[in-house]
């Protein structure tokens, strides 16, 4: 089931939004002009029982061991899906996109604590190109994810301007 469909037939408020197609969370937060910490990524992992759903910020990245602590399994129990694994799984997607509802295919799903708030949350959908906006508050009531920190800051290249910067102070 699409995700639109299925909010609609939840009675749920949401905004969809086309965009062009972003290769990563972080591009879809700048194009879309919205703060990464309130775009969401998906990440599926396996655990070895089961698959399971990881959804946070745009601004992080998974901790493959501290996500295996909040899900009570030992350190490197936890890995990756592989490309072949989501498809299998996500059939209604088009290639490299989760949406953020492992409701929809039977997977349970853990979200990041820093994700969660009382604000707006864009989240994926079934395609590459449409995103949607709704309220974190009805997404964690429709979904009733785990709640866990497992995120750790993304490390960015130092900026030009940094760079710049430093070269004035070293030299």
């Amino acid at each position: 089931m699409y995700v639109v469909d299925f909010l609609r037939s939840r009675g749920v408020g949401f905004e969809t939004f086309l965009h062009v197609p972003a290769s990563s969370a972080t591009k879809l937060a700048r194009i879309s002009h919205v703060a990464g910490r309130s775009v969401a990524k998906t990440v599926l992992v396996q655990t070895g029982m089961a698959p399971v759903l990881a959804v946070l910020p745009a601004t992080l990245r998974i901790d493959l061991d501290r996500l295996a602590g909040a899900l009570g399994l030992a350190p490197g129990s936890v890995r990756l899906a592989t490309s072949e694994e989501i498809d299998e799984i996500f059939q209604d997607c088009e290639p490299g996109t989760i949406p953020a509802f492992g409701r929809l295919y039977g997977i349970r799903t853990v979200v990041e604590k820093s994700l969660s708030g009382d604000g707006v949350v864009v989240l994926p959908t079934n395609t590459r190109h449409l995103a949607l906006k709704m309220s974190f508050h009805d997404y964690e009531r429709l979904e009733e994810p785990l709640r866990a920190a497992f995120g750790s800051p993304i490390a960015h290249a130092p900026t030009a301007a940094a760079n710049r910067k430093h070269r004035r102070r070293a030299g």
